[in-house]
This record gives structure tokens, sequence and C-alpha cells, in this order.
């Protein structure tokens, strides 16, 4: 199997299994139906007592039955290994493990304890539920004992925890490792995307005052269309028919508004409006686009390595893109001096192109591109800029929350 060894048991050992405490009520409560309200409350705190103590006792049972996987299993067939076989085989070493530390657990922690496991090993330990939880959004991670979720626009503080600052950052090193990145001192702070599209940012200590702090925005399998966001609530009919003749067109198209207010979803759902025989090109910093038509090219920028070399910026890729005949360039984001570009893809026969920026009302969004005109260095007059701008984008949709 998986194991580089067959532990046996060890010669010699004896004494009873230690069983962990369950969380059961203690013998008594509930059992005269007029109880005094301190009792109540006594009897309610040790009960939360006890399960915090099974918790903790859970977390080391993790901790050390985890370095003894390190150490047992054949790191190197993992990936050609099936998940039944994988968790088949942790199940049996964490027995194991459990017999030889002379524990006993019951059905439940057991369960509980190998998924935990399994997660540690080939996901992402304590993020792994939150990342397969579909009502998800956005996981926030504010040092290893503050993780925040958003759910249907909302924040709140889950019950998910990393064991302590290592712990974080042993994921976090996990997770840029698997793009080729690194995290240190020297470079304390990483763009990547997960296996499963997800948008990952980090930042670590020192900059990261009270530990690491990580931003996941999840990616959304199933692609909304413009549909879908009629039935939100997010377009009426009338604005939905509107956009669609707008696509269909060929009209440019800047998709503005702040941050989580729904630009990459509307880009996506305007997208489909593009007819199939159209050779499209999208550019993003973190490909998040889900184009379904058939000639789609999807361009993705990099940062520098940890030498300072190998960046390839937006702008390369927008000037790149310019010469493999483009019917229409969408840019997932403008956010610099790829703009000026942009403006002039726009006003030079790629009709119908299209992107996203972070502003909060049109007028803003305006502002910015002027401001970002300026950025890649071009002199030109306010007036000339203006004029450009205002030949290249034909409609300014404003999302917001």
């Amino acid at each position: 199997m998986f194991s580089r060894y067959n532990k046996s048991t060890p010669p010699g050992r004896t004494g009873a299994p230690t069983a962990v405490p369950t969380s059961a009520p203690a013998a008594g409560i509930g059992a005269r139906a007029a109880a005094p309200v301190s009792q109540k409350t006594a009897a309610e705190a040790a009960a939360s007592d006890r399960d915090k103590k099974r918790k903790e006792r859970l977390t080391e049972l993790k901790v050390e039955i985890h370095k003894r996987l390190l150490e047992d299993l054949n790191l190197s067939a993992l990936e050609s290994a099936s998940e039944q076989n994988l968790r088949q085989e942790i199940t049996s070493l964490a027995s194991e493990a459990l017999d030889d530390m002379s524990v006993a657990l019951n059905k439940e922690d057991r369960l509980a304890l190998t998924q935990e496991l399994y997660d540690e090993v080939m996901g992402l330990g304590p993020l792994e539920p939150l990342l397969k939880d579909e009502s998800i959004n956005d996981i926030l991670v504010n040092g290893p004992k503050r993780i925040f979720i958003e759910r249907a626009g909302k924040l709140e503080l889950s019950d998910v925890t990393f064991r302590d600052e290592r712990h974080l950052l042993r994921i976090i090193d996990k997770i840029v490792s698997a793009v080729g990145r690194r995290v240190d001192e020297s470079n304390p702070y990483c763009d990547a995307r997960l296996q499963d599209g997800s948008r990952f940012n980090c930042m670590i200590p020192p900059i990261a005052v009270d530990g690491s702090l990580v931003s996941i925005r999840k990616f959304k399998k199933d692609k909304l269309r413009i549909d879908d966001l009629v039935r939100f609530g997010a377009f009426t009919d009338e604005m939905a028919a509107y956009l669609q003749a707008a696509v269909s067109c060929r009209l440019n198209i800047i998709v503005s508004g702040g941050t989580g207010s729904g630009k990459t979803t509307t880009l996506n759902a305007l997208s489909s409006f593009i007819d199939n025989h159209e050779r499209v090109l999208t550019i993003e910093d973190t490909a998040e686009l889900q184009l379904q038509q058939v000639h789609v090219g999807r361009m993705e920028s990099r940062p520098a390595n940890v030498e300072g070399k190998g960046a390839v910026t937006q702008r390369d890729c927008l000037r790149n893109a310019l010469r493999m005949r483009p019917d229409r360039i969408i840019v997932g984001e403008t956010r610099g001096e790829e703009v000026i570009d942009m403006l002039q893809a726009m006003n030079t026969g790629h009709d119908g192109s299209m992107t996203t920026i972070h502003a909060n009302n049109p007028r803003d969004a305006i502002s910015r591109l002027e401001n970002m005109v300026a950025m890649a260095g071009i002199e030109m007059p306010l007036k000339a800029v203006r004029s450009q701008i205002a030949s290249a984008v034909n409609l300014m949709v404003q999302a917001s929350r």
C-alpha cells in the first residue's frame, strides 16, 4: 500500500485504552422539570467545558497522528492513488497510532479525525470544509484563530480555526508552492489561484502584524447567465434586453463597481451574448472569466519571481493580443498602464471589447481612466485623453452590492 513499512504492535504494551471524554450531558440534568436556573447554568457550563476539552484532546491527537502519517506514508505514491485507497490507508494508520497511544474514540470522533487527517494530507486542512461549502463566497483569514466567511453578502465569524500560526503558514506554503511561488520575509505576499480556480491572496508576518492574512474568492463552477441575474433582481427584463442588444451591436462596454459588487459576474453574463463565430481573447491577472464560446484564447499575467525577473504584465498580454487577430478583447480588470492599450484597441477595429474598473460611480470611473492614462507615462493633454475615452467607450454599466 502507501506505507513504507508495517508497524507491529510494540511488545509488552499493556494498559487499557484511554477513552476521550464525550460531550454527553452529566447524569441527572433535566431530571426535575423545575430545576433552578443556577443549576441549569452550571450544568451547561460543565458540559461546554467537557466539550472544549474533548476538542482540544482531538486536536492534540490529530497533530501527533499527522506526524506519524508523514513518516509512514509513501508520499511519492499519493498523486496516483485513488481517494478510496488513500482514505483506507489513512484510516488504517490512524487506528494503529491510536492503539499505540492507548486511546479509544467513538465512531463519530474516529470519522471526524480521519476526515481532518485526509484534509491535512491531501487538501488545505481546516479550510477544506469551507471550500466545499457552495453557500460560501469568500474566506477571510485574520490570523490562525479568526476565520470569517461571506454568505449572501454578509460576513460572519466561523468556528473553524488553525492550530497556531505555524499551522497556517504551512497551509499557505502548500498553496503557493503548488503554483511555483514562494512566501517568506523577503517576499511576504502572494497572489495565486487554487486548483479549482478560486482566487487566493496572502500576506505573512512581519508585514501582517497580528498573524498571516489570507483572502480566498471562491470560483463558481456554474456560470451565472443574464437570466439568473434577472431572477435575482440584479437586472430588469428591459435592462437585460438592452444589454443583449448592446453586446450584439458590438458596443465597447466598461463595467464599473466597488469591491465585491459583481463586476466579473456581470462581465461573464454579458459575454454570453457574443456570437459563437467571433474570436475572443481574454486577459486577466487571475483567470476567472468563463466564456462558453468556441473560439476563446485565455491569457493570465504573471508577477516577477523572487529574483525580480520573469514578470508578464497585463499590458504585455494586451499588446501581444493585438497581433493575434481578435474580434473582441476582454480584460478582466483594467487597473494600470494597460488602459491606454485597451482604449486604443477599442478605437482601432476591435469593437465590442469589454473590461471592468473599480469605481463607486460612472463619474469616478471616467476620472480613474484619466488617472490611469497619466500613470502610463503618455504625455497627452487632458482634453485629448477625454476625447479618446469618449470615442472608445460606448456604454458604462455600474454595479453595486
